[in-house]
C-alpha cells in the first residue's frame, strides 16, 4: 500500500534494512497463501544448500515452492493493474479512517496510523462477539484489517452492533472504564481518566 501513498516513505535498499515482502493472498486477494520476498544477496546465501538431485544449490524458503502460486499472483497483478490497485488502496484506507471515526464517536478508543489499513481498538468484552467477527486480539486491545472484500455497509453492521452490545457492558457507566493508552498512545484512549484530562483541558482553554 506505501507505493500508492505519496506521503509514504520510500522503501529502497539503499536504507539499512535486510529484506522486503509482501503478501499475495491478504490485499491482493490471490486464492492461495503466496508472496515475494526480496533480500540481499548475502541472506540469500545463509538460506542456499547444494541439492544433489536438482544438481544446483536450492535457494528457496521451504527447500521448494509451488508452481501455482506465481501464476495466481500473475493473474491477478494483471487483471486488476496498477489503476486498479490503486483504487482498492483508496478504498481501503477511506474505509479504514471511516470506522477508526465512527469508533471515537462511540467513545471506543482507537488508532489508525495513516499509512495503514489496519483499526486498532479496546477488545470487546463479549467473546462471541469477538469470534463472530473475527478478530484479532491480544490482551485489551484487538484490530481489524479493513481490506477491498470490506466495505462501508458491513462496518456499520458491525458498528451498530458494537454499540448495541457495549450499551450493556458499560451500562450505568458515562465513559469506558479500559485504559489502552500504552497499547494506541494517550491521544487515542478514550478510557474515564483520559476524558477526564480532555474536559479539564477543553474547560481551561475555553
Amino acid at each position: 500500500m506505501l507505493a500508492f501513498k505519496q506521503t509514504a516513505p520510500k522503501v529502497s535498499f539503499t536504507k539499512p534494512i535486510g529484506s522486503v515482502r509482501a503478501s499475495g493472498h491478504k490485499f491482493m486477494g490471490c486464492p492461495v497463501p503466496c508472496g515475494v520476498i526480496i533480500t540481499r544477496l548475502e541472506h540469500v546465501k545463509v538460506l542456499s544448500t547444494d541439492s544433489e538431485y536438482l544438481s544446483s544449490r536450492d535457494a528457496t524458503i521451504m527447500g521448494s515452492r509451488n508452481g501455482h502460486a506465481p501464476m495466481f499472483l500473475w493473474y491477478t497483478l494483471n487483471k486488476k493493474g496498477y489503476r486498479g490497485i490503486r483504487k482498492e488502496v483508496q478504498k481501503c484506507l477511506r474505509n479504514a479512517h471511516y470506522l477508526a471515526n465512527r469508533l471515537k464517536e462511540m467513545g471506543v478508543s482507537a488508532s489508525l496510523n495513516e499509512l495503514s489499513c489496519t483499526v486498532v481498538f479496546e477488545r470487546p468484552q463479549d467473546e462471541s462477539f469477538v469470534h463472530k467477527w473475527q478478530l484479532a486480539y491480544e490482551g485489551i486491545i484487538a484490530h481489524m484489517v479493513v481490506m477491498p472484500n470490506v466495505g462501508v455497509e458491513k462496518l456499520d453492521d458491525f458498528i451498530e452492533e458494537l454499540a448495541t452490545k457495549r450499551s450493556c457492558w458499560h451500562e450505568g457507566k458515562v465513559f469506558n472504564i479500559v485504559c489502552v493508552a500504552k497499547n494506541i498512545g494517550q491521544e487515542n484512549c478514550l478510557c474515564s481518566l483520559h476524558n477526564k484530562d480532555r474536559e479539564q483541558h477543553l474547560t481551561i482553554w475555553s
